[in-house]
């Protein structure tokens, strides 16, 4: 049974980060299921003191112990590491430990810098070997072309896909902003790629498209220079206004009709990002909460537990975690330098306290270039009461509009009946009329339809 952790976990995984204690003789793979087992029998200041300097100053003594107790917590006891990997990655070894726990299984990765420090370690929802993606049928391949293009922001430089459809144009364009997590550049999550099947989608109706890596899955901790002090301008929004900025630079790309389309935490922070940012010609907003991260949170775990039939005692403990860790992340002691333990992961205070004064609606209202707004009426992690959220302020306004699918998930796939994190696994498409729906709105330059 997969427990509601495991289905939060990618919410913000970008923030977890944990430690390990490394072998230089033995080898990474073996250091690596080294740190688990001091994991599991509470060594943690052995792990602690192999810290590099990144991690040293990220993890204050003691927030290693917090992040695994709270872990355990959520999932039940550690009971077996069943398979190791190992890779190297931006010049760290990093490995991969597929790991069993009383509830659910789960996947450790482990990284060594050069000196066999530890450079990271976060426990992720475990991935199967993914099957082929298949193009969906809208897309229509011999109508665009891809072309690697990497977005450069300051130090940080994040590949990505431009795709152009076939013409002279020039042709409007989209900058694709991820949800909460490590996404990589389609946002894949099990066997799905939404954000691959809307640039074929959108390639394939005349609307150039550029997606990028997110910068945590690149970086991971070292996405900010102070890992204690991230927060959603360094996650996301610093690299949204970026890549606006490159795609406007592209041959064949109309600069006045480049649009940005966020889904989930990227739709949420679409109204902050387009603030300022006079090169948004519009916003897409597809499943965008109107409430805190934290209340969402509990409230997906209540939902999941009910959807389970977890034992009642089991639902309460995990309700019960959610509901502190909101309490404190809405604390009015909460320092920047605090560290919050959420779903097994370390955050930092820096992070909340940044969206404490940010309210997307009331943001929304002050925004006058063209708002669309989308909602899957089946969508458990941003329910339609968000949805509601945003039509009851913003119906009359004239540069929104706003639309709900009654048969569409989080990701915007169609099903039927409740929906549940198992539904995320099973291979799927975007449904082909939210992609219809976004390229004809692009073509009319945002305005609703007649």
């Amino acid at each position: 049974m997969r427990t509601c952790a495991v289905a939060l976990a990618c919410i913000l995984a970008a923030l977890a980060c944990a430690a390990q204690e490394t072998q230089k003789a033995s080898g990474p793979e073996i250091a690596a299921q080294k740190v688990v087992q001091e994991l599991t029998a509470g060594q943690f200041e052995k792990i602690e003191a192999q810290y590099d300097e990144r991690m040293a100053a990220a993890l204050p003594p003691g927030k290693l112990g917090e992040s695994w107790k709270g872990l355990i917590q959520q999932i039940g006891a550690f009971e077996s590491i069943v398979d190791t990997k190992s890779s190297k990655t931006q010049g760290l070894d990093v490995v991969t430990m597929t790991c069993k726990f009383e509830n659910v299984v789960l996947d450790a990765h482990v990284s060594f810098d050069p000196d066999g420090k530890i450079a990271g370690l976060n426990f992720r929802p475990h991935q199967e070997a993914e099957p082929d993606w298949i193009p969906p049928a809208y897309a229509k391949p011999d109508s665009f072309t891809e072309q690697p293009l990497t977005l450069v922001n300051g130090k940080f430089e994040l590949p990505g896909t431009l795709t152009m459809p076939k013409g002279d144009g020039p042709f409007p364009a989209v900058v694709l902003v991820h949800g909460s997590g490590p996404n990589d550049q389609d946002e894949t999550i099990g066997p799905n790629k939404p954000f691959k099947d809307l640039a074929w989608g959108l390639g394939s109706r005349g609307v150039a498209v550029f997606r990028y890596t997110k910068r945590t899955s690149k970086y991971g901790i070292q996405s900010s220079d102070d890992p204690a002090k991230l927060t959603v301008e360094d996650e996301v929004i610093s690299d949204a206004r970026a890549a606006v900025a490159l795609l406007a630079k592209q041959p064949k790309v109309d600069p006045a009709r480049v649009f940005l389309l966020g889904h989930s935490l990227g739709a949420y922070l679409a109204p902050r990002i387009a603030t300022g940012d006079s090169q948004i010609a519009g916003v897409v907003m597809l499943a965008a909460n109107t409430r805190p991260i934290e209340k969402l949170i509990v409230e997906q775990i209540r939902y999941i537990a009910a959807q389970a039939g977890a034992p009642e005692a089991e639902a309460q403990k995990q309700i019960a975690s959610a509901e502190e860790t909101e309490k404190k992340i809405e604390s009015p002691d909460l320092k920047p330098g605090d560290t919050v333990p959420l779903l097994g992961a370390s955050t930092p205070g820096a992070y909340w306290l940044d969206l404490r004064d940010y309210h997307p609606v009331q943001t929304a209202t002050k925004l006058t270039i063209p708002i669309l707004i989308l909602q899957g009426g089946r969508d458990y992690q941003v329910t339609p009461s968000n949805f509601a959220d945003w039509k009851n302020v913003l119906l009359t306004h004239k540069n929104v509009t706003l639309r709900l699918y009654p048969d569409l998930n989080h990701l915007f796939i169609s099903g039927s009946g409740p929906s549940t994190p198992q539904e995320y696994e099973t291979p799927n498409h975007v449904a082909e009329e939210t992609v219809v729906d976004i390229a004809a709105w692009i073509a009319r330059g945002g305005q609703p339809p007649k």
